[in-house]
């Protein structure tokens, strides 16, 4: 068995943003949740979360990490340009990451110990490199590191790039009002299928 430390479960794979936007969710939750982007990175609701990216659309870099229990903190010479730790909550337990589009990564269970609360460390790198653009090729990179935990506050380690910055002062001059367009509710039951079909869940 795996330490405390050690991942139980890691892998990598490219995933496609829309609305500069990637999700975290269970199947069968396609609205999302009221747009308040506090910390610049995540925000969520019980059941789906919102990762948000620099670029409008395109594909993104990232590594899922599944841990047992809480992990060290995150080391200060990992070239990182934000990283916040979230609570989340899976309804299911079956929290997946998510796209809108049919192609779906081959990523791990966030979720793998059951419905409830878990902590998600998000690391993001690069947003702002191709801010509000359309790409072809990956230019940014996330690492998601997920474990059991009961709900917290968020606890911030860094807050560095530009995109954060004016996503936390959107939050703070119009908490209610900012809003990105919303995916159409099929595109999101197009993907919640073809992630059941894939998973045999």
């Amino acid at each position: 068995m795996p330490a405390m430390s050690e991942p139980v479960a890691k892998a990598s794979g490219q995933v496609q943003v829309e609305y500069h936007a990637f999700h975290l969710a269970d199947a069968g939750q396609y609205t999302q949740p009221a747009f308040h982007p506090e910390n610049g990175l995540i925000f969520s609701k019980p059941g789906l979360a919102v990762v948000l990216a620099g670029v409008n659309s395109g594909p993104v870099d990232v590594t899922v990490e599944i841990y047992r229990g809480a992990v060290p903190l995150p080391d200060p010479a990992e070239m990182w340009d934000e990283v916040v730790d979230h609570s989340i909550e899976s309804l299911t337990g079956d929290m997946r990451v998510t796209a809108m589009m049919d192609s779906l990564p081959e990523l791990p269970v966030l979720t793998p110990f059951g419905p409830g609360p878990y902590r998600a460390r998000v690391h993001a790198r690069g947003r702002d490199r191709a801010h509000d653009a359309h790409v072809t090729d990956p230019v940014e990179v996330f690492l998601l590191q997920v474990w059991p935990g009961q709900r917290q506050p968020d606890l911030i380690h860094r807050h560095t790039d530009r995109y954060g910055q004016s996503m936390r002062r959107s939050a703070q001059n119009q908490p209610q009002q900012v809003a990105p367009p919303e995916p159409a509710e099929e595109d999101w039951r197009r993907a919640a299928n073809e992630r059941l079909r894939r998973h045999g869940t």
